[in-house]
């Protein structure tokens, strides 16, 4: 479990990670650079799940031997639907359109800025904004930042 205290409002108890794979975690289909060795270490602290179209084929053997589970979805929808499905609080990590409704779904969501840029309407709908993955993963490593971007 990651906690995060935000002064002022309901503490997070976060105990799932649903994270998008081309965009966020790969970029045309390859991990970028830094993000399995974070991955391993958050996956040691709460279940990691990716949730992806998959559009390349390649996320089962980049995930492979991260601590992580790889779930196929085909839409917005779907994910918002594994996020409600999942017992827990969740962190939501993404750059799409259809991340937009995984995020309205989590407990806090972390959009990502990065080399593939990031969908405007999901911006808005983040609690948390980054521009590398490697930030927004380092935030659920470092959850005191959390608390500090989070503070009313």
């Amino acid at each position: 479990m990651i906690h995060v205290d935000v002064p002022g409002a309901t503490p997070l108890d976060l105990t799932h990670a649903a994270l998008d794979f081309n965009g966020t975690l790969a970029l045309d289909g390859r991990l970028l650079p830094g993000v399995a060795e974070r991955l391993t270490r958050l996956a040691t602290r709460i279940e990691c799940c990716i949730l992806t179209a998959d559009t390349f084929g390649t996320a089962a053997t980049a995930l492979r031997d991260l601590g992580c589970a790889v779930v196929r979805v085909a839409t917005g929808q779907d994910k918002a639907a594994w996020v409600r499905r999942t017992r827990g609080r969740v962190v939501a990590v993404g750059n799409g359109h259809n991340d937009r409704p995984l995020f309205e779904a989590a407990a806090l969501s972390i959009a990502v800025i990065g080399p593939e840029g990031a969908c405007g309407p999901s911006l808005l709908a983040a609690d948390v904004v980054v521009t590398t993955i490697t930030d927004a993963l380092d935030l659920l490593l470092h959850p005191l930042r959390l608390t500090a971007v989070l503070r009313p």
